[in-house]
């Protein structure tokens, strides 16, 4: 089927078709209840039956946002070494209740040290680099800031940690923190 600008247009789903449909897409790959949901929506042919869907997944144990987060989180910590602000912020952007994202995240994230974290992570990223000659130049120290402020750090714990990697360490006394007032 073909829309009015000659594009592809997908056949809306019954009830039967949309929960056949729920389910190869969950089987898939994990997902949150705000993803599936967005999927249903757009083939549901009718609204009402996106929600009973979604319910008779979380009744079967198909769908579990609290799960789904916890693992996410662990994985985010775990293989790509992030922090807690970027592990919140990819499951918002999952659609993850934040409510839910931030108790998954803080129980994942309990009794780990950020500085250690920040550690690893510049030790990983920039492994191939001499440890004397990384952080040279005020942009190299820069972009290293950025980058760990995008990894989901706190800028206070970048700084302590990238100080031990600075060629000049009192350059970082003058960072303005108060981007981390405004996160959560």
């Amino acid at each position: 089927m073909r829309d009015n600008r000659g594009l592809k247009r997908k056949r809306l789903l019954d009830l039967s078709e949309l929960w056949d449909y729920a389910l190869k897409s969950a089987g898939a790959r994990a997902q949150s209840a705000g993803q599936i949901r967005t999927k249903l929506r757009l083939r549901a042919a009718r609204a009402e039956d996106v929600e009973a869907t979604i319910g008779k997944l979380k009744e079967y144990g198909f769908l579990d946002d609290r799960r789904y987060a916890e693992n996410f989180a662990s994985t985010r910590l775990e293989n790509d070494g992030f922090g807690q602000q970027r592990a919140l912020r990819d499951l918002a952007l999952r659609r993850v209740s934040p409510t839910i994202a931030q108790e998954a995240v803080q129980q994942i994230y309990t009794g780990r040290n950020e500085a250690e974290l920040i550690e690893a992570f510049i030790r990983r990223r920039y492994r191939n680099a001499d440890r004397e000659k990384l952080f040279q130049q005020d942009k190299d120290l820069a972009s290293a800031f950025r980058r760990l402020r995008l990894a989901g750090f706190q800028s206070g714990n970048i700084i302590k940690v990238l100080k031990q990697f600075a060629a000049n360490p009192d350059k970082l006394d003058g960072v303005d923190l108060t981007e981390d007032s405004t996160e959560s």
